[in-house]
């Protein structure tokens, strides 16, 4: 979290880059320009291409402007006046009429720049440090975040307050560089991409499809032992699956299907990819009548998932479009619902724990947005009232959470457990939800004591989340060189000369056998070098071997 003064910052140096921008390019049209967490950005519709040369440019100009000491001021306008005085800006228009009929809307103006703004702002331009703002870059950016809008640029500053805050972060930048996956992902041979295959597909080479089948075995495993049973099930099923689910209705977008013609004419034979295992591990449930002695059930399974990801949304093994999950439902009475979340709590903690992220994350309850509820099915009393049980069961468990409006599931709430990565984009990791209404969607019942069939809630949970992203985040953690047991390879033999080449394979032998990873370097190449390449590799163990 920023502090207010840094985003009072931030926020200013965003209006001074914009007022650089049109005193250098007045034909520019202006969007949005917020602070984010480590500066600002200005989202901007301008035939220039803004590289390099243009940056120093508007930086330079940026310079001259805080050096004028320009007075910003504040002042409110009705709605008629506000879009005269934008009407050179189409995108402040359309902020303007998308405001409530009772908002206010205010401006601040700086020497010969206005802005459509709520603030707030510092005082004076000179307020700001220009040894301490730096502009790092431009990218495109989709109006309002929809692909079906224009494509403006968007470009990126940091401010700080003072140059030695600055110098630090971009140290820190240079270091997280370093331990971008998507780089030493790629040089220590743990996944590669191909132009053939298409974006958001990466392949895992050996290195990291053996991490990854660590981590699985060990989820397995300890779910296992936690009750789970294990189920596998299709990758694809037809339409109305989904339409039962919801998923047709309200994630069709994000969805690959395979048909021709028309996707509703019930004449035609309609498939997808499943997005998620729910409604497929239902049937498993269905499959036979159910008492309530029977509950809770817990179901587990490593499913490989598939989702239509945006293409500028899509980065390294952290947001991709097939990955693999290690996905659970558990179907519970309403008796057993606590219970049951915190053991899907416990049990993604000792996940954390045990990967070495659990001090990394933070806690997102996530709610329904009554504003847009056709996102969402189910009534506002039904939302209110599970929001109300999950609350109350995050509050006796303990949890520090934060709230979040708009992130729930379509059919519940959920708890996300959000990490950063080391550019500080924040993701879930792990996610535990309250279903209660799939069952009833799909006439899952069980019969009470008493003879009444009733719906059980349904917890939908992961314990490690996508492996994909999981790797990606351990190889940032530990900038590769992954703890002993996660490591792909764990000893790597060298000798010294030839002569121990056969000894060497022996000891590689024995080692495989006592349950280690194990290679020997039989290259024709000296001790030293084959040391240092066993250290680039992040390999953890080296032995060497000579005659003696």
């Amino acid at each position: 979290m920023m502090n207010n003064d840094l985003q009072v910052i931030r926020h200013s140096a965003s209006h001074v880059m914009a007022q650089a921008v049109k005193r250098l390019y007045p034909n520019s049209k202006l969007a949005i320009g917020p602070a984010i967490a480590d500066g600002f950005y200005y989202d901007i519709d301008s035939d220039i291409t803004f590289g390099t040369e243009q940056l120093e440019a508007i930086y330079d100009e940026m310079k001259k402007i805080i050096k004028e000491n320009l007075k910003i001021e504040r002042f409110e306008l009705p709605r008629a006046e506000a879009l005269e005085l934008m009407k050179d800006e189409p995108y402040k228009q359309e902020l303007i009429n998308d405001l409530p009929e009772d908002a206010v809307i205010s401006f601040y103006k700086q020497g010969e720049f206005t802005d459509l703004c709520a603030g707030p702002h510092v005082s004076h331009t000179g307020r700001l440090k220009a040894n301490a703002v730096k502009l790092m870059n431009a990218t495109g950016a989709y109006w309002r975040g929809d692909s079906n809008r224009k494509m403006l640029q968007r470009i990126y500053g940091l401010a700080f307050n003072n140059k030695e805050e600055l110098e630090e972060h971009l140290n820190f930048l240079e270091e997280s560089k370093k331990r971008d996956h998507n780089k030493l992902g790629r040089e220590l041979e743990y996944f590669t991409t191909s132009e053939l295959i298409g974006q958001g597909l990466p392949i895992l080479m050996p290195n990291g499809a053996k991490v990854i089948q660590i981590l699985q075995r060990f989820v397995e495993d300890e779910e296992e032992r936690r009750g789970y049973l294990i189920t596998k099930t299709p990758y694809f099923a037809k339409r109305e699956l989904y339409k039962v689910s919801g998923h047709w209705q309200h994630y069709r977008e994000g969805m690959f299907i395979m048909g021709e013609g028309d996707l509703e004419d019930e004449r035609n034979e309609v498939f997808a990819l499943r997005p998620m295992t729910c409604p497929f591990q239902f049937q498993v449930y269905l499959a036979k009548p159910r008492s309530y002695r029977d509950l809770p059930l817990r179901y587990s399974e490593t499913s490989t998932l598939f989702r239509n990801e945006a293409s500028g949304e899509m980065h390294g093994l952290i947001r991709v479009r097939q990955f693999t999950i290690s996905e659970g439902h558990l179907a519970v009475r309403a008796d057993q619902l606590e219970d049951e979340f915190k053991g899907c709590l416990e049990l993604a903690i000792f996940m954390l724990k045990t990967l070495g992220l659990y001090e990394d994350v933070s806690y997102r309850f996530s709610k329904w947005d009554e504003n847009d509820s056709s996102k969402y099915i189910g009534g506002k009393e039904q939302w209110e009232s599970v929001q109300n049980t999950m609350r109350g069961i995050l509050d006796n468990i303990g949890v520090d959470y934060y709230e979040a409006d708009g992130e729930a599931a379509f059919y519940g709430p959920k708890l996300d457990i959000q990490i950063r990565n080391v550019h500080g984009k924040e993701d879930t990791l792990i996610t535990i939800q309250i279903d209660f209404q799939l069952a009833e969607q799909f006439g899952m019942v069980y019969t009470e004591a008493n003879g009444e069939k009733v719906n059980p809630y349904v917890i939908h949970r992961t314990s490690v989340g996508c492996y994909e992203r999981t790797l990606a985040l351990l190889i940032e953690k530990y900038a590769g060189a992954l703890p002993l047991w996660l490591s792909p390879l764990q000893v790597s033999v060298l000798p010294i000369t030839d002569r121990a080449g056969d000894y060497a394979n022996k000891l590689v032998t024995e080692l495989r056998m006592a349950g280690l990873r194990a290679s020997a370097d039989l290259r024709n190449e000296k001790i030293g070098f084959k040391i240092r390449e066993a250290q680039l590799q992040k390999i953890p163990n080296m032995l060497v071997v000579g005659d003696k």
